[in-house]
């Protein structure tokens, strides 16, 4: 008799569901202490040596030393949110175009956003003449943005499928850096080292407007994603059920890839081109956390912060003082996880 109750025990779905849900808040509450000690490694970071202790009063202004004070609030504070929120919205990003799309390799670079902004950007350096200000990031945004509309028109005009948008990202991204190499193919020395330090990628470049700004649309975006993730939960069941249980499946695909696409294209035009965060953050949580968008939404944005945040400690620590570039460093990273993908049936919904 016991062994049947035990039996009927292990097999309730209530147990379960239970087991998975304290899981999955483990699995958010470590990413949140890794991440809390990440972000004091990376304020410990850096030429300027000093206790971590006066760092942290660095932070409100009340180290003995005003240097400190200084370089913790004009330097790396601001680094440090920018990884924060960049690296979140990245993570969240890829999530929900995973979902949407129902493809485990969707993401802002097969869209084609960053080609876009990429495209922005060398027109600004080069056909504009421009080498800083804001006008570089206002064409790189621009550039992101004209993707997005692209592929939405393609998608109301040609009525193309969810993985049919992946394939016009693609085709529309190859355009958009053979155009941004025939524009350097124009250029001279000093506009081809502007445009390549920024492809490059760099944290240390927004000051507090820009990481005042990128907070308030990453938080309005998430804010949005979240709500919608039992729409997100249901698309997992395939677009029939979905559709049988009252969801517009067209217009939450498309009006989330706008949001996807704005989001993108803002971080990218804030701090260069920055790859494989929105691809690997998704797919890191969703070992442990399963795909329940309740707690892979979150668990991305987390994910995705601490990627960023790791990868940005790493190129300021490897060869310090010197700093090497982030874009390159999560390539370098994300590679071998898309090759990944791919071989194991990356073509299979997820």
């Amino acid at each position: 008799m016991r062994s049947v109750l035990s039996s009927l025990s292990h097999n309730d779905p209530r147990s379960d569901y239970q087991r998975g849900r304290r899981r999955s808040l483990l699995c958010l509450a470590g990413l949140a202490a890794l991440l809390l000690g990440a972000a004091l490694l990376s304020l410990a970071a850096g030429s300027y040596h000093t206790p971590l202790g006066e760092l942290v009063k660095g932070l409100f202004g009340a180290a003995a030393d005003s240097n400190i004070n200084l370089v913790v609030r004009s330097n790396r504070l601001p680094r440090i949110c920018t990884a924060l929120l960049a690296g979140a919205g990245l993570g969240a990003s890829g999530c929900v175009l995973q979902a949407i799309l129902r493809n485990p390799l969707a993401s802002a670079s097969t869209l084609g956003v960053s080609q876009g902004a990429g495209f922005g950007a060398a027109f600004a350096i080069i056909a504009l003449g421009l080498s800083g200000g804001a006008a570089i990031p206002l064409c790189a945004f621009a550039g992101s943005m004209a993707v997005a509309l692209l592929i939405l028109l393609l998608s109301r005009f040609r009525q193309i499928s969810a993985q049919g948008i992946v394939l016009a990202g693609v085709a529309i991204s190859s355009m958009f850096t053979g155009a941004t190499t025939l524009m350097q193919y124009f250029a001279d020395e000093v506009q081809l080292s502007t445009l390549l330090f920024w492809t490059f990628g760099d944290l240390g470049a927004t000051g507090w407007g820009d990481v005042g700004l990128l907070a308030l649309i990453s938080l309005a975006v998430c804010l949005a994603f979240v709500a919608q993730r039992w729409d997100f939960n249901a698309l997992l069941s395939g677009e029939e059920t979905a559709v049988s249980l009252g969801i517009r499946v067209r217009r939450l695909t498309l009006c989330n890839m706008v949001l996807c696409c704005l989001l993108s294209s803002l971080i990218v035009s804030q701090v260069g081109l920055i790859s494989f965060i929105g691809l690997a953050a998704p797919h890191m949580v969703r070992l442990v956390v399963g795909s329940n968008h309740v707690y892979l939404l979150p668990g991305s944005m987390l994910a995705g912060a601490l990627l960023l945040l790791l990868g940005d400690l790493l190129a300021r620590v490897a060869i310090s003082p010197a700093i090497l570039p982030i874009g390159a460093i999560t390539s370098f990273l994300g590679g071998p996880l898309f090759l990944y993908l791919l071989f194991k049936g990356g073509r299979k919904p997820c």
